[in-house]
C-alpha cells in the first residue's frame, strides 16, 4: 500500500508550538512523516497546514501568502513585540479617531523593508535569534523585503488603546513587527495583543480541523489543490517512462491565467496520464522541463 500523500489543516490552539502540533499529529495519525507549513508562535491560533507523507516535499512549492486577524496594543513596548515579552516601556497613546488612524496604516501597505522581532526564529550567525535574545543579547536584526497586500482597520477603542486589524501579506512578514512599527510611528510604542491566521499556503480556516480530531481516517486534501497557482503539464503515456527516469520533458509555450508568460525557473506541476500528481519540474531557459521531484522514480 502506498504511503498516504496529501494535506490536513488544523485550527492551531493557543499554547502549543507548531512543532508540538506536528508531534501530536504524528501520534494521532500513526505516521512519522508529517511536516508543517508556516510556523506560528505559541500564542497565535488558526490555520496550520500539515503535509502528510510524500506531500512534505511539496511545501516549498505552495503559495506563501498568508492572511491574519489580530489586535495591537498601543502604549506598550515589549522585548518580544507581543504581550508575552518583558515590558520595556509603557505610556499614553494619541487621542485619535479611527479615521485619523487610516493615514498611518496606509504607510504600511505595499512593498517595504521590515526588521524581524529580536525574539524570532531568524538565523543570526547560525543560531536562532530567540536563543541569543534569551541570553540577554541585544539584537538589531537587518530589515528584509516583505509585502503587505491588504491592511484594514476593523476596530479601534481609544479608551484602551487597542486596535483590530485584518491583513494579507507575503511569506516572511511578522505581524509583531507591524505592531511594533505602527506604535513607533505613532510615537507611543505598540505590541501585538492577539493574532489568528485565517489563511496560509492556499488553505483556509474553513478547511481546518481541531487538533484532537485528527485520526488515521481523517480525509487528506488532494496535493494538487494547493498547487493550483502553478501551471500544469499532464504526461502522455509515451512520456511516462522518461519522466520516471528523470529525463527532461519538452516544454509548453503559453501564458498563465494572469496573462504573464512562463519564464525560466518557473515551477510546473506534473500530472500522470490519469491526472494524479506525478511530481514537480522547473522550466529551463530554453523551455524544457527539468524534473525536480519525481514520486515514481525508477530505481
Amino acid at each position: 500500500m502506498a504511503d498516504p500523500c496529501g494535506f490536513l489543516v488544523i485550527n492551531k490552539p493557543a499554547g502549543p508550538s507548531s512543532h508540538d502540533c506536528v508531534a501530536t499529529a504524528r501520534r494521532l495519525l500513526h505516521t512519522r512523516r508529517v511536516g508543517h507549513g508556516g510556523t506560528l508562535d505559541p500564542a497565535v491560533t488558526g490555520v496550520l497546514p500539515l503535509a502528510i507523507g510524500p506531500a512534505t516535499r511539496l511545501l516549498p512549492y505552495l503559495d506563501g501568502r498568508k492572511c491574519y486577524e489580530g489586535s495591537v496594543q498601543l502604549g506598550l513596548r515589549t522585548s518580544s513585540d507581543d504581550l508575552s515579552g518583558s515590558v520595556l516601556a509603557e505610556g499614553p497613546w494619541p487621542n485619535l479617531s479611527a479615521a485619523a488612524l487610516e493615514p498611518w496604516l496606509a504607510g504600511f501597505r505595499g512593498a517595504q523593508q521590515q526588521s524581524p522581532p529580536a525574539v524570532s526564529a531568524v538565523h543570526v550567525d547560525g543560531e536562532r535569534a530567540y536563543a541569543r535574545a534569551r541570553r540577554g543579547e541585544i539584537l538589531a536584526l537587518p530589515p528584509r523585503p516583505v509585502m503587505i497586500e491588504t491592511l484594514e482597520l476593523t476596530g479601534w477603542d481609544p479608551l484602551t488603546g487597542r486596535l483590530s486589524l485584518r491583513l494579507s501579506c507575503s511569506a516572511g512578514t511578522y505581524v509583531r513587527s507591524l505592531a511594533r512599527d505602527l506604535g513607533e510611528k505613532l510615537g507611543c510604542g505598540g505590541c501585538l495583543a492577539t493574532l489568528r491566521r485565517t489563511a496560509a499556503l492556499g488553505f483556509q480556516l474553513e478547511q481546518a480541523l481541531e487538533l484532537e480530531q485528527l485520526s488515521p481516517e481523517s480525509p487528506l486534501i488532494d496535493p494538487i489543490q494547493p498547487l493550483g497557482h502553478l501551471p500544469q503539464r499532464q504526461l502522455m503515456e509515451s512520456e511516462w517512462l522518461a519522466w520516471t527516469r528523470g529525463q527532461r520533458l519538452a516544454g509548453m509555450v503559453g501564458e498563465s491565467e494572469q496573462g504573464s508568460e512562463f519564464g525560466p525557473d518557473q515551477a510546473w506541476v506534473i500530472l500522470r496520464p490519469d491526472g494524479s500528481l506525478a511530481g514537480m519540474a522547473r522550466q529551463r531557459p530554453e523551455g524544457s522541463l527539468q524534473p525536480k521531484l519525481v514520486f515514481d522514480a525508477a530505481g
